[in-house]
């Protein structure tokens, strides 16, 4: 059976295949065979020890601002901003950057009491009295508003769905089922100028209460209407884009809206918006034009079994990225709009958990973090050579409160305990200050033509803050196999203002620093594990020290030197900082403390050469470590497939009333 990737759009007879695969009995052989595949991979370790990469930094060089694109988040479900959970994840992501945080989600204008459902949310922001008359409500909108932005977070207002007072389509006004979107709230309105109030009343309320909104806050019209998300025609969208714009910029004039949110940038669709904000007439003044602050799309790079095992597709992605960029740059008077791409992801449905796609068992691993890292990194040189401006890179993952523990779902945590993405987000949401040169196997035209199949990738981005240098390294291929980890020497041009000595610290997410998951494997996978595993897997969540921090003398050549072995898909974060500057309180990754790898794995302590090299290597059976972690991840996938084929859910009914089949990309 040929098991088709995400990331591309479904031919007409796709909702009849995905339903095929996806009946019990049909699920139950994928993943199955699947699992078996990956078992007979995950049990043994591929021996061959990879050559040294050298990486290179030079933090006397001068740089550019570093453009920090990542710390976007969003997710489906926009009631689970409101439960503990997910208030407790907002915190969390919120302290992990540096950076000022965006949060987007869907389902903002929807009808309905707020109760929070899977892949639906509602607000009840508007309702008609019985003379047809707009009602408005805010209470459950300002809770929602309210704990994104008492995190010290931003709203990513994306404006969307429809109410259903004011839908062409009112009744069924509720998805006939959890994948389906055949709801009355992908329709267009009856009333323009009713809509128009709502958006004004909205912006009024909204510029009120919080402070301002109308610098901070970004604002996006819809999601995805080259999809089933809008049932309507594109003259419809770009009607509705231009009262949109009138009623809030009416408001607020410096606000900053865009669109379309497409899910296809290399479609038609895109091109028509920019063609009509361009030289089209605007539906509310008669003029030429409407305004565009920023331009949006989606991206979803594709992950789907190869042979024996995962594959991703890091190069897909980028090209996604690139055919966005380049028809962005078509339009002269568009070219430095700022481009957000508002779902950036390795695959199609955050929603749908590994048991319906063993592929997507990839999420509870730290595979998910060193992909975004290198697709955020290559955009960033993708930005450079298109000439476009790029605004962010939205990760589409959240939580699914009352789920399992780690079921594979697209998140950044699961019952309270953070996943190895978040950590990863951990360790790049600490880069800040000027972006320094840095050199090292990492090469943008061959992963847009070839992925990452071949060699893996080794690079890294670093930056110089206020006399503290990081620089984040990571570990990709698009292959998840396990192989023998890679020694990697990276050497520092520091400045001479940092004097005699630096001071050191290293911390890593891999598969035994940094990753709960692990940890809960190591458990026997406790369906409800006991107050000393929760207390086990909290202690294990975060970025963790690879070795102690050193202090050491710097050479007369100013060049300091560090190495260590980098597994498949870790990631480091090396901090040098003037030990004088350290020793009076300056910030250094651990603080001192003593290095201890997650999952039981003990880190060698850092040996000092009086060469100034530290060479603190991480143990050699790493590779024994990343197998039991496969094996495990397969392990629990197999165990999830049978816990579905006992039991129906909403999940069997995944493509029905459907545009894309689930292998090509879930709504």
């Amino acid at each position: 059976m040929t098991l088709h990737g995400v990331g591309r759009r479904a031919d007409k007879e796709a909702p009849a295949r995905c339903q095929a695969r996806f009946s019990p009995g049909a699920r139950w052989t994928v993943c199955l065979t699947t699992s078996a595949g990956l078992l007979a991979l995950a049990s043994h370790t591929r021996a061959q020890v990879p050559a040294t990469v050298n990486v290179a930094v030079d933090a006397t060089a001068a740089g550019m601002p570093i453009e920090r694109v990542w710390p976007l988040h969003g997710y489906d479900e926009i009631n689970y901003t409101t439960v503990p959970e997910g208030k407790a994840l907002l915190g969390t992501i919120a302290a992990a950057h540096t950076a000022p945080v965006y949060i987007r989600s869907h389902f903002l204008l929807n009808t309905g009491d707020g109760t929070p459902a899977l892949k639906w949310g509602s607000t009840n922001v508007y309702t008609e009295d019985g003379g047809g008359n707009p009602v408005y409500s805010w209470t459950l909108t300002d809770g929602i508003m309210d704990t994104i932005t008492g995190v010290g977070a931003f709203p990513f207002v994306e404006i969307a769905f429809m109410p259903e007072a004011l839908s062409t389509h009112p009744a069924p006004y509720r998805n006939v089922s959890t994948f389906a979107l055949n709801g009355g709230c992908f329709y267009p309105p009856t009333d323009y100028t009713k809509w128009a109030g709502l958006i004004r009343e909205w912006a009024m309320h909204a510029n009120e209460r919080y402070p301002r909104v109308e610098a901070n806050w970004l604002w996006e019209l819809w999601n995805e209407p080259d999809s089933g998300y809008w049932h309507g025609t594109f003259a419809d969208y770009a009607k509705l884009y231009d009262y949109t714009e009138s009623a809030l910029h009416e408001v607020m004039p410096n606000a900053a809206l865009g669109g379309p949110a497409v899910v296809n940038a290399g479609g038609t669709f895109l091109t028509q918006f920019l063609q009509h904000c361009a030289t089209d007439t605007n539906a509310v003044t008669g003029q030429t034009g409407t305004r565009l602050d920023l331009v949006t799309f989606h991206a979803k790079g594709g992950v789907a079994i190869t042979g024996d095992h995962v594959e991703m597709d890091l190069g897909n992605q980028l090209r996604l990225h690139q055919s966005g960029f380049t028809a962005v740059a078509a339009f002269s008077q568009f070219k430095q709009t700022p481009i957000y791409i508002t779902e950036a992801d390795p695959d199609g449905c955050a929603a749908c958990p590994a048991s319906s796609d063993p592929a997507d068992a990839y999420r509870n691993s730290a595979a998910y973090g060193a992909y975004e890292i290198a697709m955020m990194k290559h955009t960033l040189e993708l930005e450079a050579e298109v000439g476009i401006k790029l605004g962010g890179l939205l990760t589409w993952a959240f939580t699914f409160p009352g789920t399992s523990y780690f079921p594979g779902y697209r998140a950044l945590a699961t019952n309270g305990i953070n996943l190895p993405v978040m950590s990863a987000f951990k360790l790049l949401g600490r880069l800040a200050g000027t972006r320094l040169p840095l050199s090292s196997g990492g090469a943008l035209s061959d992963i847009l033509t070839n992925g990452v199949r071949g060699q893996p990738e080794i690079d890294g981005m670093a930056t110089l803050d206020n006399a503290t240098v990081q620089v984040l390294v990571w570990n990709y291929h698009d292959d998840i196999v396990t192989v023998a980890a890679t020694p990697v020497h990276l050497a520092i041009q520091v400045p001479a203002s940092f004097g005699s000595s630096v001071r050191i610290s290293h911390l890593r997410v891999d598969d035994t620093h940094g990753d709960a998951y692990t940890v809960w494997m190591s458990q026997g996978m406790p369906a409800s594990p006991s107050a000393a595993e929760v207390a086990a897997l909290q202690q294990a969540m975060d970025p963790s020290p690879l070795v102690p921090d050193a202090t050491l003398a710097v050479p007369a050549d100013g060049s300091v030197g560090v190495d260590f072995d980098l597994p498949r898909f870790g990631v480091s974060l090396v901090t040098i900082q003037s030990a004088a500057r350290a020793s009076d309180g300056g910030a250094i990754g651990s603080g001192g403390n003593t290095a201890t790898g997650q999952g039981g794995s003990t880190s060698s302590p850092a040996r000092t050469s009086g060469s100034g090299c530290v060479c603190g290597v991480a143990g050699r059976g790493e590779g024994a470590a990343s197998a039991a972690a496969l094996l495990g991840m397969v392990m629990l996938a197999l165990a999830m497939c049978v816990r579905r084929r006992s039991a129906r859910t909403a999940d069997t009914q995944h493509c029905a009333g459907g545009k894309r089949a689930r292998f090509a990309r879930c709504p």
